[in-house]
Formats: structure tokens, C-alpha cells, sequence
């Protein structure tokens, strides 16, 4: 992201964070130091909790214009977005202008059965898991199946960005291939649920 669009996005968020009453933010664009694998490992074991416990998750769709639908947006396609959206209890979208989603009056768009129903459609997930979701190996099949359509730039991220929607802890290792990565994922979640319909499972790898 260039520099002056990224410090643009940071600005309107802070603002829409101020004007919710909030006097302090933390956002994914720039407060994770990728050069530290440390950093990048307890991060990415860390993230789902992080969202889950935010008091507000601001969600800004750049290519979604103030009279356009979320259902467009490239944001619903994106690996790491997937736990963005099921982990925090109070989301708001805003759109490219930083217009909340449809002027809507709601504190909180999973509370709102308009938009739960375009979120269900483009996400292909029940609004009982996008209200209230719970981390964790029941029904693996279906939360795998959630992630197969979805790409991450680098092609281990379509594992690593589970590991929080599955509730496993296990190393990062960038560099390996996304089928090891996912290979990985897969025997952890057959070791603790015994359920190994979710091999016949062949997500996109990048």
C-alpha cells in the first residue's frame, strides 16, 4: 500500500475511533513488526483473541462506494479477513469515503438482520456463527469450507490464518508450502477431534 494512502487509511480510522469515543486504537496495518518472527508468531497466536476482545472492530472496504453493497467488496475474499469478521462481537463497515455501510443507525452491523443477510450470502456462513461464533474443532468440515474460496499472498497464510477460527497453537514457519502448512493443520485438528472427513477438504492454496 502506498505510503499516503496508507497513512490516509490510518487517519480516518483513528477519526471514526475518536468519534465512537474511543481514545485508543490498534490497527493491523502498522502496529505488527513482520521483520520479527517473534512478533509475527505471537501475533498470529495471538490475533483471534485480540479481535474477540476488542470493544469495536472498524472494518473499512476501500472499494466499496457509499451507495455500493459489501457483497462487491474484495475484502470477503481475502484469507485473514475470515477471522476479522467472526472474532469481535461489535462490527462496524464503513465504506471508501468513510461512510458507515448504509447510514445505518445500529452500533453494531451483526446485530442488524439487513446486513447479516448480505453477509450470509457472500460469506456463505449462518448469522448464528457470524453473531455469535466460538472458536474451537466442531464442525471443522464446514469452517474449512468457509476458507476455500478465500486467497492470502502468501500461500502458507491460508493455513496460518485458521489457527485462531480452529483454536490451535502451532509454529509458524514461513517458507514451508502452503500443502504443508495445511497438512499441518489438518493432523492437529483429526489428533483432537477424530474426524477425518475434513482430509477430503482442498482449499486454494494461494
Amino acid at each position: 500500500m502506498p505510503a499516503t494512502r496508507g497513512l490516509g487509511k490510518l487517519q480516518g480510522f483513528c477519526a471514526v475511533a475518536c468519534e465512537w469515543g474511543y481514545s485508543w486504537a490498534w490497527s493491523d496495518t502498522c502496529c505488527i513488526d513482520k521483520h520479527s518472527s517473534a512478533e509475527v508468531q505471537e501475533t498470529i497466536g495471538s490475533m483471534f483473541a485480540w479481535y474477540r476482545q476488542s470493544a469495536l472492530t472498524i472494518v473499512y472496504l476501500s472499494d466499496v462506494p457509499d451507495t455500493g453493497s459489501i457483497e462487491n467488496s474484495e475484502w470477503f475474499r481475502r484469507g485473514w479477513t475470515l477471522q476479522e469478521l467472526l472474532a469481535p462481537r461489535t462490527v462496524l463497515f464503513y465504506t471508501r469515503n468513510w461512510s458507515l455501510y448504509k447510514n445505518l443507525t445500529s452500533a453494531n452491523h451483526k446485530e442488524d438482520p439487513a446486513v447479516l443477510e448480505e453477509l450470509e450470502r457472500v460469506t456463505r456462513i449462518e448469522p448464528r456463527f457470524l453473531s455469535d461464533f466460538s472458536p474451537g474443532i466442531d464442525d471443522a468440515r464446514s469452517r474449512l469450507q468457509w476458507a476455500s474460496s478465500r486467497l492470502t499472498t502468501r500461500p502458507e497464510d491460508i493455513a496460518y490464518s485458521l489457527f485462531g477460527i480452529f483454536n490451535v497453537h502451532l509454529p509458524v514457519l514461513y517458507g514451508e508450502s502452503a500443502e504443508h502448512a495445511l497438512g499441518r493443520l489438518l493432523t492437529e485438528i483429526v489428533s483432537h477431534s477424530g474426524d477425518i472427513s475434513v482430509l477430503d477438504w482442498v482449499g486454494e492454496p494461494s
